[in-house]
């Protein structure tokens, strides 16, 4: 079904689905591209982030652009896992290989925020011959301990309102840091983006909460040495993007990634934006446009 979200005007998509090795349902959206010759782009989400995550970056590139963005297990529109210690990189990169395999594609641009980043990274480390760009969304292979102990101290507490301006104005309280210019409009955004309604007509996260188990495990975060990896990206145009009040992306690890990639690699700091930026910042959306401009130029 062609549909855009409810009562808003973002680009249409279609809603479809896949099955996971251990049989799990799976979900997408498929915004549809006007052109085929191009490579789509695979959007895949941070820990507790969802399709929608991608919502401002469709509305600007679909049509032009396919974009292909998956709810990983255990959000939003695709199932929950029944062994929560399956909420790992590697197992989602398993499961996006079916979906990749599943839709026949052999070449794509991979667009990661945080742990879609580190599933980007995984991707150019297996098979780098179908990356035709990356973007890797404030996220490289050291993630600094500040921000995993503020990642551990949020992820699975589970959070209830009785309204969407009630977690609105709770994502304000607590990421005031992040967004420091944000607006009510900005985190009502957000939070339609990050909650649902319940049964009950709760507005309450759209994760499972298990999803924090194996982060309370030593390398539960990427449980693999990724530095290797960014060889991957050495023959594909790449967009490092930090945010410049980030946590977990500093500026000597952004520095490093753009040395080990090299000449194919090109770092953009997104100002007065912590972990992670939205890809809507003119920045941020000014770099991906000239990324995909050089793609095309590359052929």
């Amino acid at each position: 079904m062609e549909r855009g979200t409810e009562g808003s005007t973002l680009a249409a998509f279609r809603d479809a689905y896949w099955w996971s090795n251990d049989g799990l349902r799976l979900h997408y959206r498929d915004y549809t591209g006007d052109d085929e010759t191009r490579p789509p782009l695979l959007c895949l989400p941070g820990l507790t982030r969802n399709a929608r995550d991608f919502e401002p970056l469709a509305e600007r590139l679909a049509g032009n652009w396919r974009l292909i963005c998956p709810d990983l297990r255990g959000r939003a529109e695709s199932a929950y896992a029944k062994d929560p210690m399956t909420y790992v990189p590697l197992t989602y990169l398993q499961d996006l290989e079916r979906l990749l395999t599943d839709l026949a594609l052999t070449r794509f641009v991979v667009v990661g925020t945080s742990l879609g980043g580190i599933i980007g990274m995984l991707m150019a480390a297996t098979r780098p011959d179908r990356l035709a760009g990356a973007v890797l969304n404030d996220v490289g292979p050291l993630i600094e301990e500040a921000a995993l102990a503020r990642i551990r101290g949020y992820v699975g507490t589970g959070s209830t309102h009785p309204t969407w301006v009630h977690a609105a104005r709770a994502l304000a309280e607590n990421n005031a840091d992040i967004y420091p210019d944000y607006t009510l409009e900005d985190w009502l955004g957000m939070a339609k983006r990050l909650y649902r309604l319940n049964s009950g007509g709760r507005v309450v996260l759209d994760y499972d909460m298990r999803i924090a188990e194996p982060l309370r495990v030593p390398g539960g975060e990427a449980g693999v040495d990724l530095w290797p990896s960014l060889a991957g990206f050495r023959n594909a145009p790449t967009l490092i993007l930090r945010g410049e009040l980030s946590d977990l992306l500093s500026v000597a690890t952004a520095d490093r990634m753009v040395r080990e990639i090299g000449a194919t690699a090109t770092l953009v700091t997104v100002p007065r934006v912590g972990h992670a930026p939205t890809l809507a910042e003119p920045e941020a959306a000014g770099a991906i446009d000239r990324l995909l401009e050089r793609i095309l130029a590359d052929g």
